[in-house]
């Protein structure tokens, strides 16, 4: 499952409900640029994935299940479908020293967990394994979010967040300047939060949640 197939099915989803990407989009509740093709490459020419968030909600519009996404994708690519072991990291360990570099990107190799995950062709990606309840209703105790640092992200991701004073969190990235971030929370009983960039070690995207 690498980048071309997860967009070209979601470009298929589309045709075979009449819809432009773009009111695709918009069907899902998402911006109606959200799926338009120069979105698919940053600025800086890194791939962008769609989130699981846009497909889950792409997947309620049209009302079809997980699997007739899967089966969207060619039958070659289905057959050929490889896995890959990336690193697992508890969320509570996630906030000490020792697991990250200065950029986000996992250290330390021996210390990790290990999950098998489709191979979606980025180098970087790891896992962080959810405790407790802080973040339902959108991850329960015991889910995996996978990871990557080295993608581009934008209002309305969820992203995980790690502080100098070494906090770690996960939230949906309200708004960014030079100086501010606003976070808004998963889970409406806890607060949001706005924080000073200067006091932000790294940021990562949430591509994807394995349930």
């Amino acid at each position: 499952m690498n980048h071309n197939e997860i967009w070209q099915a979601i470009d298929k989803l589309a045709e075979q409900n009449n819809l432009s990407p773009s009111a695709l989009a918009k069907r899902a509740g998402l911006d109606p640029t959200s799926f338009n093709k120069s979105k698919r490459i940053g600025n800086d020419g890194r791939k962008r994935w769609p989130s699981m968030e846009s497909i889950v909600k792409i997947l309620t519009a049209l009302d079809i299940s997980f699997n007739d996404f899967i089966a969207t994708l060619s039958p070659l690519s289905r057959i050929n479908q490889s896995a890959a072991t990336i690193p697992l990291l508890g969320f509570a360990k996630a906030g000490r020293g020792g697991y990250f570099d200065d950029y986000g990107y996992p250290i330390g190799s021996d210390d990790w967990d290990g999950i098998m995950f489709p191979d979606i062709a980025d180098p970087n990606i790891y896992a962080i394994e959810v405790s407790g309840d802080s973040m339902l209703p959108a991850y329960r105790d015991g889910d995996r979010l996978i990871v990557s640092p080295a993608s581009d992200f934008r209002r309305g991701d969820r992203i995980v967040v790690k502080t100098k004073e070494g906090e770690i969190m996960v939230k949906e990235l309200k708004r960014q300047s030079a100086q501010m971030i606003e976070l808004k929370s998963i889970n409406p009983e806890h607060d949001d939060r706005t924080l000073l960039m200067s006091n932000i070690d790294w940021i990562a995207r949430v591509l994807w949640v394995s349930q």
